[in-house]
């Protein structure tokens, strides 16, 4: 079973917001989803942003693969980077 974090689009017409999910990779893209580990507001000024850290490093430990898009959104979130902090630190060891 391949695990992707990828967004899910809510919201009115026009006026979209997207959910950060993990799902299941045969699973439809709006459909159903394991658990919800952010929100992405690119319609806000500035955009908002808001990712459950622990839930996402979590997550891609145990092997989920992010879209280009969430991969990009929890690089900017600073994910990415603890995650590799995380990796290096346990090399240390």
């Amino acid at each position: 079973m391949a695990v992707r974090i990828r967004l899910k689009r809510m919201g009115a017409k026009k006026r979209p917001f997207y959910r950060l999910v993990v799902a299941d990779s045969r699973f439809p893209a709006d459909g159903r989803f394991i658990e919800t580990i952010g929100e992405y507001n690119p319609i806000a000024e500035p955009a908002e942003l808001r990712v459950d850290k622990e839930k996402a490093i979590e997550w891609l430990k145990k092997g989920a693969q992010p879209s280009d898009t969430a991969r990009r959104l929890l690089s900017q979130a600073g994910v990415l980077k603890e995650l590799a902090a995380g990796k290096a630190a346990q090399a240390g060891e």
